[in-house]
């Protein structure tokens, strides 16, 4: 990384135009996002979208010489808005996993993070093992690559499922329950602010492809091939000319591709 309650209109709340005046609607996009999972995407209270996968997002329409706007989608309707051509593309820290695939397709990845656990500061647990986790009530976001991870690989746990992170992690400050798996970045980021101090990292988590998958790619529709040659040979490119660099290090400070693969 979601119960669908609210599609923002572009127009309105979250529209970003990169070119005016785009001569054919080849040459326009529309991108879905949450806009629910800092630091990658966020709609702030003034109905702007920001964040590394919207910066992302624009520094590839630039590249593809695009007029992009955005919309916002919760997550677990997503895919099938996308389906339903309410946008032609997500741009929203979607795993490349195989269960996806066989509903879209992806470009190649442009990140790719670990999971991890968080939990409280003054929590007993000392090892994220499926033996220490049972019972114990973990959150994470459904319709996720994190729930699935979950489920698998703590199967005696009490997996508490949430439609966005804000409310598992309001759960986890409340002690509500007893742990949540996510992304790294997204717990890290968050454990280091002022309503993470609650809690802390308690270790990464072995990656497991067939559920986490090959990185975050951009999904569009199964019979869009073409188009997703075409973000993948933008991320090649903003990544050859110092673009993607620029972007990650105003968000982070390793490296979140995760390697040349």
């Amino acid at each position: 990384m979601k119960i669908s309650t609210r599609l923002f209109a572009a127009a309105s709340i979250a529209a970003i135009s990169l070119f005016a005046g785009a001569a054919s609607a080849q040459d326009k996009l529309v991108i879905g996002t949450e806009g629910a999972y800092p630091p990658f995407n966020v709609l702030e209270s003034n109905g702007e979208l920001t964040g590394f996968d919207i910066d992302i997002a624009k520094s590839l329409c630039v590249q593809m010489k695009t007029e992009c706007t955005f919309v916002t989608n919760d997550w677990d309707g997503i895919i099938p808005a996308l389906q339903s051509k309410k946008f032609d593309a997500i741009i929203a820290s979607m795993s490349i996993t195989p269960e996806r695939q066989q509903q879209v397709t992806f470009s190649k990845k442009y990140y790719n993070t670990p999971p991890a656990i968080a939990v409280p500061k003054d929590s007993p647990l000392t090892e994220a093992t499926a033996a220490s986790l049972k019972g114990k009530a973990i959150g994470a976001q459904g319709s996720t690559s994190h729930a699935n991870y979950v489920e698998k690989h703590f199967p005696d746990a009490d997996e508490k499922l949430y439609p966005t992170a804000d409310e598992y992690k309001l759960d986890l400050t409340n002690g509500r329950i007893d742990g949540v798996v996510d992304d790294i970045v997204v717990l890290t980021e968050w454990v280091k602010s002022d309503a993470g101090s609650c809690c802390k990292i308690l270790t990464p988590l072995p990656v497991d492809p067939e559920i986490n998958g090959q990185g975050a790619g951009i999904a569009v529709r199964k019979d869009e091939q073409a188009l997703a040659d075409k973000f993948t040979t933008a991320i090649a490119a903003i990544r050859a000319d110092g673009t993607y660099k620029k972007i990650q290090d105003k968000y982070f400070d390793f490296d979140v591709y995760g390697g040349d693969k």
